[in-house]
C-alpha cells in the first residue's frame, strides 16, 4: 500500500521539530545508558543511583503539567519549548566536569527540569501547524525522528569508548554537540510556527474539571490503565536474558528496537490519519497485550527476537495517534493544558507500574507478571472501543 502524497505534507516546523529531537535524542542517549556506570566509577551505591533516576523522572512528569499551562497563559509555547531544550545543552557537557554523585544529581535535575519545560508545548506546536487531517502523521514522523536518534546515540557512544574505553567524560563532551546544532535548527525552523490563542486559566489546574469532562477524560483514563501496563522496558531485556540472549547482544536488541520504531513510525501515523485515531489506538495496545503475553511464555531465542520486531509495531501504531487525540479533544486555547495533563497522567503512572510489575515478577514470577500487564493492556484498549462506539455520548 503506498501512502498518497497529498496526505503526506509534514509542515516545516514539524519536520524541524523532527530534526531537533533528532539530534537532542542523540546527545541524550549517547549519555543516558553511561550515567549508572559513570555513578558507580564515582562511588554511588545502587540506592543511590535509583534515587537520582527516581527525582529526574518524576521533576519531569511534574513539570509538564505546568509547563503546559504556563505556555497557554503566556502564549510563548515556542519559547518555553526552546529553553527546555536549551538546559540540555547546558547540562550534558557539564557531566564530564562533575566529582560526586550530588553533582550528578544536580545535572540530572535540571536536564529533566528542561525535558518537563518544552514537552508539552512542544506537541501544542505540531498540533497547530498541522492540518487536523494529518497530526497522525505529524505526531508519527516527530516520534519516529526521536527514536532514529535514540538508535544512533548508543552507537556513538559505543564507537567512542571502542577507542577510549571507560572515558565516560569525553562522551559527555562530545554529546554537546548534537544538541548544541539542535539548538540552532529550533531557532530557524520554528519561526514560523502558528502562535496559538492565550488562555485565561490563573493556574495549572483551572478548568481541569471543565476539561475532563466527556471523551478527554475517559481518554486519559484509558491512557492510565494501559500506562499501568506498560511497565520499564529493562523488564523485556532481563526476561530476554532470562532466554537465553547472551548479555553482548541485548544492545543489539535494544538498537535494533529503536531502529524499527523509527522506520514503522511514520507510517504508523499514516494509518492513524487514514483509519482512525482510536481504531489505530485500539490495534496498537492489542499489539501491546499480544506481545506481553508472549514474553510470559517465551522459551527460544527467535521468539524473544519476534516478540521485540513486533514491539516496535506496537509503538508505532501508538506514538503518533496518542498525541494527536490530545488535540482532537481538547479545544486549541487549552493544548498546553491538555498535552500537560496527558503528559502527567502518563508519569505519573509510570513509576507504579515498573514497581507492580516488579513485585508480581519477584513474588509470582514473569509468565504471572507479563500476563497481568497484558491484561490491564486489553482492558485499556476495551476502553477506547467506548469511545468511538459511543462518541456522541461523550460530547
Amino acid at each position: 500500500m503506498r501512502i498518497s502524497s497529498r496526505s503526506t505534507k509534514i509542515p516545516r516546523p514539524v519536520i524541524a521539530l523532527g530534526a531537533v529531537s533528532l539530534m537532542n535524542d542523540t546527545s541524550s542517549e549517547m549519555v543516558f545508558p553511561l550515567l549508572p556506570l559513570f555513578l558507580r566509577s564515582l562511588g554511588a551505591p545502587p540506592v543511590l543511583i535509583g534515587l537520582i533516576e527516581g527525582v529526574a523522572e518524576t521533576t519531569a512528569s511534574l513539570l509538564k503539567l505546568f509547563s503546559g499551562w504556563l505556555a497557554d497563559r503566556l502564549g510563548k509555547h515556542r519559547l518555553l519549548a526552546f529553553w527546555g531544550y536549551a538546559l540540555a545543552v547546558f547540562t550534558r557537557p557539564l557531566l564530564a566536569f562533575v566529582s560526586a554523585p550530588a553533582q550528578v544529581l544536580g545535572l540530572r535535575f535540571v536536564d529533566r527540569f528542561g525535558k518537563g519545560l518544552r514537552t508539552a508545548p512542544r506537541d501544542a506546536l505540531i498540533a497547530v501547524a498541522t492540518a487536523p487531517e494529518n497530526r497522525g502523521l505529524a505526531f508519527g514522523f516527530h516520534r519516529a525522528m526521536d527514536n532514529l536518534g535514540a538508535a544512533i546515540g548508543p552507537a556513538l557512544a559505543s564507537l567512542i569508548l571502542l577507542f577510549a574505553p571507560e572515558n565516560y567524560r569525553l562522551v559527555f563532551l562530545i554529546a554537546a554537540v548534537p544538541a548544541l546544532l539542535s539548538l540552532g535548527v529550533f531557532w530557524w525552523g520554528v519561526r514560523d510556527a502558528p502562535a496559538l490563542p492565550r488562555s485565561e486559566a490563573r493556574h495549572p489546574l483551572a478548568g481541569a474539571r471543565g476539561l475532563l469532562k466527556g471523551r478527554f477524560g475517559w481518554y486519559l483514563g484509558c491512557v492510565l490503565v494501559f500506562t499501568l501496563s506498560n511497565s520499564s522496558d529493562a523488564f523485556l531485556l532481563m526476561r530476554a536474558q532470562d532466554v537465553g540472549v547472551p548479555v553482548a547482544l541485548a544492545p543489539l536488541l535494544w538498537m535494533g528496537l529503536n531502529l524499527l520504531r523509527s522506520a514503522f513510525g511514520v507510517y504508523g501515523g499514516w494509518l492513524a490519519d487514514r483509519h482512525g485515531k482510536l481504531r489505530t489506538l485500539r490495534w496498537g495496545w492489542l499489539c501491546y497485550a499480544l506481545v506481553y503475553a508472549g514474553f510470559g511464555f517465551a522459551n527460544a531465542i527467535w521468539q524473544i527476537v519476534g516478540l521485540f520486531a513486533l514491539y516496535a509495531v506496537f509503538y508505532a501504531l501508538t506514538e503518533g495517534a496518542e498525541r494527536a487525540l490530545v488535540a482532537e479533544f481538547a479545544p486549541a486555547e487549552r493544548s498546553g493544558q491538555a498535552y500537560g495533563l496527558f503528559h502527567f497522567t502518563v508519569g505519573v503512572a509510570a513509576l507504579p507500574a515498573s514497581v507492580l510489575f516488579g513485585t508480581l515478577w519477584q513474588l509470582y514470577g514473569a509468565p504471572v507478571a507479563f500476563t497481568i500487564g497484558a491484561g490491564l493492556a486489553f482492558l485499556a484498549a476495551v476502553g477506547v472501543s467506548v469511545i468511538s462506539n459511543t462518541d456522541r455520548g461523550f460530547k
